[in-house]
């Protein structure tokens, strides 16, 4: 904490636009509220970073935020726009089609939360993506239950429409595992890190590793235009439960403990120790299951089939949907050189050339009206469309960067 950088000062001093939003050399400023968030930093002349500082003018002093979320990347430009009071929508310049729309969450209840947990200013990116996506599966039961069985058929059937998050895990490859395949390997260290950062949806200790489901994980197969199941147990299944992540948790359960107990055996697999101890665990699931409040749907795995074509009925796949397949989202593809701009819900790029004033300008609208999700995952829900300058409606929109 400390005195305001000059360039900030000499922001403020200039007049604003009513958005409160200003650019001036490598950075772009935002002002909600008391505060000013200062966006951007100088590498070189070509690239700029994406930090961030605020500036609060009750105090006359900058803070430099704890910032969680995935960072962008480098740019070669920003502009800004505040929505809501809670996020500012930026928009980098010279970045590729699927990098150059983000969030800086300010005041959403992810970062409150945060705020209340680190004791300091936070602050929380969020990636945006175009449209929406289907609801993540979470299927729970007790081991012997048939979880993997019913996972591997679906796979089977619909193997565009359907895919796992890769796991993190703290212990060592193991001979012919791959990382970011088998699993994400990593530090125990960053892990924890990461686990205080809010980035893991479900973790758990086990014979003392970690291991756990991150939130970009379950995004990462999103972005790919697929549905993301996880094959969690009761406990995981409740931390997700708890999480920002909108899921459907559906239970699957053994006809009886006594038939749980033969599928069991008859695998040859475990000890007798270990059957037992699984059959004690399964108990505690069952009841867990049954009573948590934490799943939306139970399935009695008496039969396979049926229970399967009663898991692709719950998922909307079992008529003419199930050839339906969802195409990854397309980004948008944007010149180096355009303007922001704000009416309403709508965020105006301006692709045009200045010069050029009496042609008509390639105009592009970002749909801000319907937006879900957040960090430290995607926000989504964007509705991109373009349309031409002298469409009716959009007059007296003011240039913001």
């Amino acid at each position: 904490m400390g005195e305001a950088p000059a360039f900030v000062v000499d922001n403020l001093l200039q007049n604003q636009d009513g958005f409160g939003s200003k650019s001036k050399g490598c950075n772009t400023t935002t002002t909600i509220g008391d505060k000013t968030y200062v966006i951007g930093g100088g590498n070189d002349e070509s690239t700029l970073s994406v930090e961030v500082q605020i500036f609060d003018k009750t105090t006359g002093n900058c803070v430099t935020p704890i910032v969680l979320g995935t960072k962008p990347n480098t740019c070669k430009g920003l502009s800004a726009v505040s929505l809501n009071d809670d996020r500012i929508l930026i928009v980098k310049k010279g970045s590729t089609p699927d990098d150059c729309i983000w969030f800086l969450e300010v005041d959403t209840r992810f970062v409150r939360e945060q705020k209340k947990i680190q004791g300091t200013d936070v602050v929380a990116w969020s990636k945006g993506a175009r449209g929406y996506a289907e609801k993540p599966v979470v299927i729970s039961g007790p081991s012997g239950v048939g979880k993997g069985t019913l996972i591997s058929m679906f796979m089977k059937e619909f193997p565009s429409m359907f895919g796992f998050s890769v796991s993190h895990t703290t212990r060592a490859p193991r001979c012919m595992e791959k990382d970011g395949v088998h699993y994400h390997f990593t530090e125990r260290s960053i892990m924890e890190k990461e686990i205080k950062d809010g980035k893991f949806l479900e973790y758990a200790s086990v014979h003392g590793n970690l291991y756990g489901t991150s939130i970009e994980a379950v995004e990462v197969v999103t972005d790919a235009g697929k549905r993301c199941i996880l094959d969690i147990d009761v406990q995981g299944a409740r931390s997700v439960k708890a999480s920002s992540l909108e899921a459907i948790f559906i239970f699957i359960c053994p006809p009886s403990m006594e038939e749980l107990e033969k599928r069991l055996r008859s695998r040859g697999t475990e000890t007798e120790e270990q059957i037992l101890k699984r059959l004690r665990n399964a108990k505690t699931e069952m009841e867990q299951g049954h009573s948590s409040g934490i799943f939306d749907h139970i399935l009695y795995n008496d039969n396979l089939d049926e229970c399967y074509e009663s898991l692709k009925k719950l998922l909307g796949l079992d008529g003419a949907a199930a050839a339906t397949q969802r195409s990854a989202p397309q980004g948008i593809d944007l010149p180096t050189d355009h303007s922001v701009s704000k009416m309403d819900n709508k965020v105006i790029i301006n692709c045009g050339t200045p010069e050029l004033k009496k042609a008509s300008k390639n105009l592009i609208v970002l749909d801000v009206s319907s937006l879900k999700g957040g960090a430290p995952g995607r926000t989504r829900g964007l509705d991109v469309y373009a349309i031409d300058s002298f469409s009716d409606g959009l007059n007296g929109i003011n240039q913001t960067s």
